[in-house]
């Protein structure tokens, strides 16, 4: 293709630096520590930086369930701690047609990311996760539980967080998961992304 811009509906992904010992490589539902660029294809303004968000800390999220855009859940597949690369991604994998006025980016946006793993851990989604969360063995995870999991999992890279910043993936994790209201996340409900969305 012209100019470096990807395939319709394909990501385009450039190893930049590839460690010795690269594993473990991510796989969907696993917890990832990285920080990451963003520009605009266009013209190469950034319009993202992790660097200077939250106090400098790398973003902490879950791969391949929606958390962060498409083309990024895409990219960041088999990826090892300390591998750095360079994606793009088109617009039909990012923000499309709408854009995204509040992150600056215009409508049909090629959009290029340079990423850099540190950390790849047992995500959430797995089922030895799960027993661990649910200490009581109900078979369903309550705010204590996972609040409890949330407090472990932070002690565990030592980085002070603000409280609120707890609360909020609380909030939201309860928001994502539990469909039915009833104030606990099922095995059932916890397990929604074992099914990859076509």
């Amino acid at each position: 293709a012209e100019g470096g811009t990807a395939a319709e509906g394909e990501v385009k992904i450039e190893v930049l630096h590839l460690p010795e010992v690269c594993s473990p490589k991510s796989k969907k539902g696993d917890l990832l520590n990285a920080h990451y660029d963003g520009f605009l294809a266009s013209d190469g303004s950034k319009f993202y930086c992790s660097r200077t968000q939250n106090e400098g800390h790398p973003k902490w999220f879950v791969l391949g369930v929606g958390q962060v855009i498409k083309g990024l859940d895409i990219a960041m597949m088999n990826m090892c701690p300390g591998e750095k690369r360079k994606v793009i991604i088109p617009p039909s994998l990012a923000y499309g047609q709408q854009g995204y006025a509040q992150g600056k980016i215009p409508p049909n946006a090629t959009l290029i990311f340079e990423i850099e793993l540190y950390a790849v851990n047992k995500g959430p989604r797995s089922v030895e996760a799960f027993n661990q969360i649910d200490k009581d063995n109900d078979k369903k995870l309550s705010a204590l539980e996972i609040s409890q999991y949330l407090k472990e999992e932070f002690a565990r890279d030592g980085k002070k967080r603000h409280p609120s910043v707890h609360d909020e993936i609380l909030a939201d994790i309860f928001k994502k998961n539990d469909h039915d209201g009833d104030g606990f996340i099922s095995a059932k409900e916890y397990n929604v992304y074992q099914h990859d969305e076509l």
